[in-house]
């Protein structure tokens, strides 16, 4: 049985001597191996004959590995050459008080050179070992965060944390299920290693980073390695996304530029470590509220939908709030969201040769590092305002304002959905209430720099200005903020 994941082996010494671990991990392929003794048959499920379980960890730099016993002797004192051959226990190596053991046991029965002092003429023994002369050599199991592909193994000899991340969350389950098994003497189901070297193929299913920039270069007949955290596959041609690619749970960084794309599944949201997504040239024309409303909100952080067919992005877009890099050049936007003001994290905001007519309210909430709007069919500010007021205010206005101002839960399975994107889509006054279908529409000038550092021209007339439109719950607040409007 065998598990890829990134390994570091933390000793527990290191503190008491003033020294740190280097703490950071290394790919590597854990190897559970387990030898019984020949001609001993073993019950599924019972604790057995004579059997000796360990734990390899391989490294493309040391693919013999490192061993690791799961069970140690039970003795830790010395012995005469009578009790020894007595006692008949399995020796790892491991140095007592007068006894220093060679390396590990190849083969079952066993034979071991032992240099004996104050003797120090060379005896050889042959010794067999039972679960009864073992002790348990795994201290604790941590794994409060199996889910997330991590996990530790405590040792007490040696005194080290054996710490597992990036692993594939099932696999390693099953890994450690194996290993709790081996650890209390039980019969395993699934096949276990043999004690070999780790071959350089197996060293494939590690790799983190995998860039195909060709047709002939694709996977057809096999598949991506599970532990990629970086896969790019550009100018190959894809209409749809690979299917094998929604499983890669390690996955950080996934580059789809340039090729036809032109719809996004749903499942890309279960892609729950995605930090960056590339759909640079596709054929794209509109990004699902369902992804918005995925784990991306809390994942994903730089989105980049340039040179795609795109004419407006949902409200719910702006739950993405940990986004800092967002390119939306060459699409065929014709708004943003009425809630942008909501990105506060975002920091390189590029929506060029687009169609904007204006900018909604909110992005005035908005602290960009680099803002570029160069190419939009901004229009000029309207002397007269469109006024849409109600009087009185309908049953549906005045609830959603007093939902959405006293900020009371809502959803679907309380109202109805139409209900709740009528909410979704609420306008925001200057004055910071909320209204619905009863409202002031004015559109003013901004000077762009008041909400980003860096400023791309745009137009090619010198302004780093652009309209922006603004609502108002009544005339009162209209006219408080006349003075703006004009």
């Amino acid at each position: 049985m065998k598990l890829h994941c990134e390994v570091e082996v933390v000793s527990r010494q290191l503190p008491a001597l003033g020294m740190r671990n280097r703490g950071k991990g290394v790919r590597a392929v854990l190897s559970l191996c387990q030898q019984t003794a020949r001609g001993q048959p073993r019950a599924r499920g019972e604790r057995s004959g004579p059997h000796l379980t360990c734990l390899f960890i391989s490294t493309l730099k040391d693919k013999r590995g490192t061993r690791y016993e799961v069970h140690l002797p039970l003795f830790t004192e010395s012995f005469s050459h009578t009790e020894l051959l007595s006692c008949q226990p399995l020796l790892p190596s491991r140095l007592c008080t007068h006894f220093f053991f060679l390396y590990a046991i190849p083969s079952f029965p066993s034979t071991f050179t032992c240099p004996i002092s104050p003797n120090p003429s060379v005896l050889t023994f042959k010794v067999t070992f039972s679960l009864d002369q073992l002790k348990e050599n795994i201290e604790q199991f941590f794994t409060k965060f199996v889910d997330e592909g991590k996990a530790t193994v405590r040792l007490k000899e040696p005194p080290v944390d054996i710490c597992l991340s990036k692993a594939n969350s099932s696999s390693l389950k099953s890994f450690l299920s194996a290993l709790r098994l081996a650890h209390r003497g039980c019969d395993i189901e699934a096949p276990l290693s043999t004690f070999a070297p780790v071959k350089t193929s197996e060293f494939e299913k590690c790799k983190t980073k995998m860039v195909i920039t060709s047709k002939k270069d694709y996977p057809l007949s096999r598949n991506f390695p599970p532990s990629l955290e970086h896969l790019q596959t550009s100018y190959c041609g894809l209409i749809r996304i690979d299917t094998r690619m929604l499983s890669l749970r390690n996955l950080r960084k996934l580059d789809l530029s340039h090729n036809h794309i032109k719809k996004l599944p749903a499942t890309i949201g279960d892609l729950v470590h995605l930090q960056e997504l590339n759909l640079n040239d596709n054929h794209l024309e509109s990004f699902s509220v369902a992804l918005c409303q995925s784990t991306l909100q809390t994942s994903l952080r730089s989105l980049d939908l340039s040179k795609n067919k795109i004419k407006a992005l949902p409200v719910q877009f702006c739950q993405l709030r940990e986004l800092t890099d967002l390119k939306l050049d060459d699409n065929e936007l014709i708004r943003f969201p009425f809630k942008m003001g909501q990105l506060t994290n975002l920091r390189f905001l590029s929506a060029a040769r687009n169609k904007l007519p204006f900018l909604p309210s909110e992005f005035k909430n908005l602290s960009l590092e680099y803002l570029d709007l160069f190419g939009n069919t901004f229009e000029q500010p309207k002397v007269l305002p469109v006024i849409m007021l109600q009087t009185p205010l309908s049953l549906l206005e005045s609830s959603a304002r007093a939902i959405l101002y006293n900020r009371i839960p809502y959803g679907s399975p309380i109202i109805p959905l139409h209900l709740c994107q009528d909410l979704d889509t609420a306008k925001t006054c200057v004055c910071g209430r909320f209204c619905l279908n009863s409202f002031i529409q004015g559109t003013t000038t901004m000077n762009l720099h008041s909400v980003a550092h860096t400023v791309v021209l745009v137009d090619n007339m010198g302004g780093t200005e652009a309209p922006v439109i603004s609502y108002f719950c009544s005339l009162t607040c209209y006219v408080n903020c006349c003075d703006m409007l004009k």
